[in-house]
């Protein structure tokens, strides 16, 4: 992956720039030139003035900057900030003029995640797209406009005037009358990149479906948002599969929905005509921050990138008796019970060393979910360190701290559910130290990963 940057082609750049009278935008991390003051620029010296001997060595300028340009070295972030901009699969369609699907009666399965990176939604970029004839739409769980905190039902899109079909209802699967007359399923959604966010089940269902039909299946890729290199937490027991679990894997998977896709094609032998629309400009090393692309909550839980990092390691205390701040303005990025004590336990957690993050005490009641209008005692989380920070470790040290503390109050195996491995829940209830408990996981980690190469699209 090649980028350029002013920077990066410092000096000659620089030198061309100033002699040409040309404008350098130094807060877009490519080079580009304009003739103009632009708002945003850093304060500009000239407009599009030539001085005489800039003239005279202009031809020669340029080319040096082009040699300059081609001679920058392949690019990559130098820290979790750094962003780059990342066209996702409805991008790189648009781009297509939406060639693969001209002259398809088309069902896309989407919710609020899926616009392009103007903001535009994928409903009616379909609507309107030339050659396509968009019938119907499909809802995973809370719905097409992401608010629904419960059960959703059929609807009709009102842009657009289709019908909208729950696939978080009466029925988790399309039905044979919802994929009558279709020539093809798309499917549009930004994942959380977890196991049990259940929207990689929806995917999966409605692929096995699509299958039995012989409709073609297309993913319009979209970054994993924790990145697509740490690979982190228990694998699925075998027969666990559920909503909750499609797939024999780790929490963290570190795969694009389009890998998971393919993964689960082969592997399930599903059988799909699968085709993914890869995105460009994304490196498995980004995090969603790094993206330019803009966070849309895809469910009211998790409103913020930062609550999404936290998410795999909180998320599994719920089951066991600890609002995860659900009812909040952040959830995931705090959690407590009204039995909880917030100075010792922030103390107790702190004494932990848990890499990269810190506890702070805190008291909150909750506006809906578990303990709605109690004041419930408990700890906020900041990351410190998001390199270091690991959330499953996080989450089976703050488990093994409540354990300890609150024995009668925290059950941990009712965190099966969601770990989704017996051996981890037996080992914590054991007291086993969370650190050794994570090292047990490392052959299985490696034989998923081993696994995983096979359908990855990104480096």
């Amino acid at each position: 992956m090649v980028r350029s940057s002013a920077s990066a082609a410092s000096p000659i750049l620089r030198i061309v720039a100033a002699e040409a009278g040309f404008l350098i935008d130094a807060c877009i991390p490519r080079l580009y030139i304009t003739h103009g003051f632009m708002p945003h620029n850093q304060t500009p010296s000239r407009l599009f003035r030539i001085h005489p001997v800039a003239a005279f060595a202009l031809p020669a300028l340029c080319a040096m900057a082009v040699v300059a340009l081609c001679a920058v070295p392949a690019a990559r972030p130098t820290s979790h900030d750094d962003i780059w901009p990342t066209k996702s699969g409805i991008d790189v369609l648009e781009a297509q003029n939406f060639a693969p699907l001209r002259g398809m009666r088309v069902g896309l399965i989407t919710n609020q995640t899926g616009v392009d990176s103007q903001g535009r939604r994928t409903v009616d970029l379909l609507a309107k797209a030339p050659g396509v004839k968009l019938v119907a739409l499909f809802s995973p769980e809370h719905g097409i406009e992401g608010h629904a905190d419960a059960a959703v039902a059929n609807a009709t899109d009102a842009s657009t005037g289709l019908p909208v079909y729950s696939l978080y209802g009466a029925t988790r699967r399309p039905t044979p009358a919802m994929l009558a007359g279709l020539d093809a399923l798309v499917f549009d959604i930004q994942d959380a990149g977890v196991r049990f966010y259940t929207f990689i089940t929806t995917m999966a269902y409605s692929m096995e479906e699509a299958a039995k039909r012989r409709i073609p299946f297309f993913v319009l890729d979209r970054p994993d948002p924790l990145g697509g290199e740490v690979i982190e937490g228990p694998m699925l027991d075998p027969g666990r599969t559920s909503f909750v679990g499609y797939f024999p894997m780790p929490v963290r998977y570190a795969m694009t929905l389009g890998e998971l896709a393919r993964m689960f094609n082969a592997e399930n032998h599903i059988g799909a005509d699968l085709r993914v629309i890869p995105m460009q400009g994304w490196s498995r090393a980004f995090t969603y921050n790094a993206t330019g692309l803009a966070w849309i909550a895809p469910s009211p839980n998790l409103p913020t990138f930062h609550a999404d990092l936290l998410y795999p390691g909180v998320e599994i205390l719920q089951a066991a008796g600890v609002s995860v701040g659900r009812g909040t303005d952040t959830p995931f990025e705090l959690f407590g019970a009204p039995h909880m004590d917030a100075e010792n336990l922030a103390e107790a957690l702190d004494r932990r060393g848990v890499p990269g993050v810190e506890f702070e005490p805190v008291n909150f009641a909750p506006q809906s979910g578990l303990y709605a209008g109690q004041i419930c005692g408990g700890v906020s989380i900041g990351i410190t360190k998001r390199a270091e920070f690991r959330p499953m470790l996080m989450g089976l040290e703050i488990a093994e701290t409540l354990a300890h503390l609150y024995p009668n109050q925290f059950d941990v195996t009712k965190m099966i559910e969601l770990l989704g491995s017996q051996s981890t829940v037996d080992q914590l209830a054991r007291g086993v130290p969370p650190a050794q408990i994570v090292a047990g996981w490392r052959g299985d980690l490696d034989r998923f990963r081993a696994l995983r190469e096979k359908y990855l699209l990104y480096h």
